[in-house]
């Protein structure tokens, strides 16, 4: 039995399907180069044919991923066959996914077609896709609730017309590890050709069982497994790939596999995730919450001060947690603030790391250390400020509890600065009001959050929020030591993704 198992990351395709978890161009490209350092197995990057934005989206990741096979979703329809090859075009190593339910009810009320003619279906779409792409994946959408018989013949009929991976997905998240375990070795055993390919389980966590079912599905001979940073996804979300990878590892013996993952940049990419999506990973979730290796309760403060694994079956450090070896000052060069950014995983360009140096900088001359999370705030500042993009150039803020808020902003709007002056209720409001007078559009705030990023007085305050404009949504994130400041920027963020 192989004891390698594959990692198919779909943080950017059903990952980014879930509200609230959108995602544009450059936000994607900057996900998947972090998912290469991580070293998935295979990036799915969209699904080409549901938008010109995935298309794109697909195509600008096959073209810069060179150490991982970039994927696209299909349905079993030629057309989506045919986008999906002109996206993947570029790729080093692509790879086409092709899915098609299954089981009862899909088939009888979602696609309305009789058991053979999913099977015929199924046969001749990976067929044509095969055409185009040595590297073919089929999905039995639903397989959990699909009949092992009929699930037994089309897995067998898209072998033998030239699938590669054969996934069997809890699609809704119902099924149980041991229905799971028991599923996976029913396909391994009984059907003809599958030693021959790979075996993938893609499992959703609507019972908050996609982690245990997919440890269980590789229990069962699956080679390969599907999951997403932080476990985001449709409704309750994916199997969180973080979770999977470390269960792998920390209970090798069980399990006897494992994957080429590095477990070191996990930290980091659910760190990314949130400053991308601007939404909070929870303190406690699995791995890489903040509280993951938080430890309050005075007897297990004693217990790992005696013996670190009295508590702790990981290190922090397993995972890339940062370790504050480094802090840096006002006086640190820039040799010094690039080679820390290196070391916990940021790779900038020119423009960005020019104004991420210029941020620390001016962050150093408020605090007398900046730690790693201050840097990390720093480099996950997208590049709002940018030539030709809305900018803050000043802000003056009145308010009390007597009097109306009031705030007086300049902003600078590609060559021309902008001056408003707008009232609200607080100084947050009369901020926003200025800020869509000046660009002449009436935003919508719909979610908005504070946090500290370090402890004390002069900690960074980081603002995630997110915008409306008829239907399309924008997320935006500030930093500053002023949480004032901080959330005027995520506001001009977010609109810059606008314009």
């Amino acid at each position: 039995m192989d004891t390698r198992i594959k990692i198919l990351d779909t943080t950017l395709r059903d990952g980014e399907q879930a509200p609230g978890f959108s995602m544009d161009l450059a936000e994607k490209l900057e996900m998947a180069r972090q998912l290469v350092r991580l070293k998935v197995d295979i990036i799915e990057a969209g699904f080409a044919a549901s938008s010109p934005g995935d298309f794109e989206s697909v195509r600008q990741v096959a073209a810069q991923v060179k150490d991982a096979s970039v994927c696209s979703l299909c349905r079993a329809v030629e057309r989506d066959i045919d986008i999906a090859r002109d996206a993947l075009k570029a790729a080093v190593s692509p790879r086409i996914h092709v899915f098609l339910a299954t089981s009862p009810i899909h088939m009888k009320h979602k696609l309305r077609m009789t058991p053979e003619q999913v099977l015929d279906l199924a046969a001749k779409s990976v067929a044509y896709a095969k055409k185009f792409c040595p590297d073919v994946q089929f999905s039995a959408e639903d397989a959990t609730r699909s009949d092992r018989g009929f699930l037994r013949e089309v897995i067998a009929a898209v072998i033998a017309a030239g699938a590669t991976t054969v996934n069997l997905p809890d699609t809704v998240g119902y099924a149980h590890p041991e229905e799971m375990r028991a599923l996976v070795e029913a396909m391994v055993r009984n059907t003809p050709g599958i030693e021959k390919v790979t075996v993938a389980v893609h499992c959703h966590n609507d019972l908050g069982l996609a982690t245990a079912n997919s440890l269980a599905g590789i229990l069962g001979g699956a080679t390969q497994v599907e999951g997403t940073v932080g476990g985001i996804g449709e409704r309750a979300g994916n199997a969180a790939l973080e979770e999977v990878i470390m269960a792998l590892r920390v209970r090798r013996e069980e399990f006897g596999r494992d994957c080429r993952l590095d477990a070191t940049q996990l930290f980091h990419a659910g760190r990314l995730l949130q400053s991308i999506t601007g939404v909070s990973l929870a303190p406690n979730k699995a791995v890489i919450g903040q509280n993951a290796f938080a430890h309050e309760a005075g007897i297990h403060q004693h217990g790992v001060m005696a013996e670190r694994t009295t508590y702790e079956i990981m290190t922090p450090a397993s995972v890339g947690v940062p370790q504050n070896q480094m802090v840096l000052g006002k006086h640190s060069g820039r040799h010094a603030f690039e080679e820390r950014l290196g070391a916990l995983g940021y790779s900038l360009g020119k423009p960005e790391l020019d104004a991420a140096f210029e941020a620390f900088k001016a962050l150093a001359d408020k605090k007398k250390t900046v730690h790693d999370r201050d840097l990390m705030a720093i480099a996950g500042r997208r590049a709002d400020e940018l030539p030709g993009r809305i900018a803050l150039e000043s802000f003056v803020i009145h308010s009390g509890s007597t009097i109306d808020g009031t705030a007086v902003l300049k902003l600078r709007v590609g060559e021309e600065i902008v001056q408003q002056v707008a009232m609200g209720d607080g100084p947050v409001d009369a901020a926003f009001k200025a800020i869509n007078a000046i660009v002449g559009h009436p935003f919508a705030l719909d979610s908005y959050s504070l946090n500290a990023v370090t402890e004390g007085g002069d900690a960074l305050g980081e603002a995630v929020l997110r915008l409306s404009l008829g239907e399309k949504t924008f997320t935006g994130r500030g930093v500053s030591t002023d949480i004032i400041e901080a959330t005027v920027r995520a506001y001009i963020h977010a609109v810059n993704k606008f314009f």
